[in-house]
């Protein structure tokens, strides 16, 4: 879903960088409300982990694959502007120094991968977990089924975006019904790997799913002829609520999965390269900008083994991502805490 350069034109992709821009404008003082003591140390880590497990391509069809978008889980684990935030990360990183991507198309694909995937697939969620009996299983099962809706949307988006500013004269037609029919299979593979994750951190850490929050009703007691909530339970210990273990986990999880099972990933395009290829979409495609960085294309370069280049690509890219997201979230969980705090009681009256 990675868009490459001269897939849009000029027009169209700057009217998308400015409308991702607001996005991210509109994210960053969102997130400042999201990231409290539970999801900010757990952001950078999303960020990294989607980064991760994007480059394990799963086959989906005879020579076509695909990879983890990421929008739904992110919002899902750390909430939606957060969620926005993360993917956001991941696709500057991937188009900076791993040439996946077009820099031009940066715009399209912040829209495309992080906005649309992240908004779609949260109000999916919510709509589902509104309806659905409380408890984890609800969660898991709405996870999956934002997911799955999540990639053939960006799909749409995708096609329409094309239809306003593509560089090929193709029936829209078609490239909607072949890029629908391969990402519905490919957001299968997306809500497998979403629901796995979300069941897995809802079953050691329930607390830090943003979107699983609320999900016990409050016991109520009738008082003078009224319900009121009791009490709730006393707080844990800090020890006891430490993220250190499911930040350690995690950040392992991610470096095994780009830096070892990556090489065993599949090989054949993705459902984009694919459809593009098939239908002529790249006929006016360009070579990336960053296409000399030494990490270009998932490898170190001058390192001949395949193995230990991507391995060691995928293994910075996690350590790059992570580092940088984290110091995002850091700075927007200090700049909430100014914003809480006090007015200086010195201070004259506006």
């Amino acid at each position: 879903m990675h868009v490459p350069d001269g897939f849009i034109d000029a027009p169209t992709s700057a009217v998308t960088a400015v409308v991702a821009a607001g996005a991210v404008a509109v994210s960053l003082r969102g997130a400042r409300r999201e990231l409290d003591e539970r999801t900010a140390p757990l952001a950078g880590l999303v960020a990294a982990f989607i980064f991760a497990v994007q480059m394990l391509n799963f086959p989906v069809a005879a020579g076509t694959s695909g990879h983890l978008l990421g929008g739904a889980l992110a919002a899902i684990l750390v909430g939606p502007y957060t969620g926005v935030l993360c993917v956001s990360v991941v696709l500057l990183m991937q188009g900076i120094l791993f040439a996946d991507g077009g820099l031009s198309a940066l715009g399209v694909n912040i829209l495309d991968m992080a906005v649309v995937t992240t908004v779609t697939g949260y109000a999916v969620f919510r709509g589902l977990v509104t309806v659905l009996p409380r408890g984890r299983r609800s969660v898991t099962a709405a996870s999956f089924v934002a997911a799955l809706v999540s990639v053939p949307a960006a799909a749409l988006a995708f096609t329409l975006l094309y239809r306003i500013g593509g560089t090929t004269d193709i029936a829209i037609g078609r490239v909607a019904t072949a890029m629908v029919g391969v990402h519905v299979l490919i957001g299968l593979g997306e809500a497998v790997i979403t629901a796995l994750t979300v069941a897995a951190v809802i079953a050691v850490r329930p607390d830090l799913v943003y979107g699983a929050r609320g999900l016990r009703r409050p016991l109520r007691l009738r008082v003078g002829g009224e319900l009121v909530d009791a009490p709730g339970p006393e707080p844990a210990a800090p020890a006891a609520r430490s993220h250190r273990a499911v930040w350690i986990t995690g950040l392992a999880t991610s470096l095994v999965l780009a830096g070892f099972v990556s090489f065993y990933a599949s090989a054949h395009p993705d459902g984009l390269e694919k459809v593009a290829s098939d239908k002529g979409l790249d006929a006016k495609a360009r070579e990336h900008a960053n296409s000399r960085s030494p990490l270009a294309e998932y490898g170190v370069r001058d390192i001949t083994d395949a193995r230990v280049s991507g391995g060691l690509a995928g293994v910075i890219g996690v350590g790059v991502t992570v580092v940088a997201g984290s110091t995002v979230f850091w700075v927007l969980r200090r700049r909430r805490h100014r914003c809480a705090s006090p007015a200086d009681p010195t201070a004259p009256d506006a």
